[in-house]
């Protein structure tokens, strides 16, 4: 793959909810694009979710859902519910202990159903302002891109433990 294209599929893994940052560096690293580059990159491409998403949630959805019971989409409206009970419940707990850190620090943990889409989405739920909850997120999205650079860089240095080099021979 040329690095064009190798640096789009990584913009667009830096966007998906379930990828985001776990996807987007180690493709890119496995790519051939230095670490150094990867990690603001992808971190970049992440960071533009919260506002992205604090777009869709003041706009889009308030067409989608309906201001009233009979009005929106059947479908959406139990999909987003469904969505933000579970936001909900994974973030009050952190939120009331740490404010808008709180935030920061669950976006940070670099597992699946923890990035940017949820933290901004449970934000948005638990009533944080748009300012605290970008600063949350962005600092969340770099901690977690720290945390995924230095696995994988460490991980590519461990491999090369068990790799026999041809040119030492």
């Amino acid at each position: 793959m040329n690095t064009f294209t190798v640096l789009l599929i990584t913009a667009v893994l830096s966007f998906m909810p379930i990828s985001e940052l776990r996807g987007a560096i180690p493709f890119a690293v496995a790519n051939n694009i230095p670490w150094y580059f990867a990690f603001p990159f992808s971190v970049l491409m992440n960071a533009m979710v919260a506002p992205f998403c604090w777009l869709f949630l003041a706009t889009v959805h308030k067409l989608l859902y309906g201001t009233e019971p009979e009005k929106g989409i059947r479908w959406y409206k139990n999909l987003f519910d469904c969505f933000v009970e579970r936001a909900r419940r994974k973030l009050s707990g952190g939120m009331e202990k740490w404010g808008w850190l709180g935030i920061a620090l669950f976006v940070a943990v670099p597992l699946p159903i923890t990035g940017a889409w949820t933290g901004t989405l449970g934000a948005w739920v638990l009533g944080v302002s748009k300012r605290r909850t970008m600063a949350a997120v962005i600092l969340g999205v770099i901690i977690a891109g720290i945390i995924v650079t230095a696995v994988v860089i460490l991980g590519i240095e461990a491999l090369n433990l068990f790799i026999k080099r041809m040119d030492a021979l």
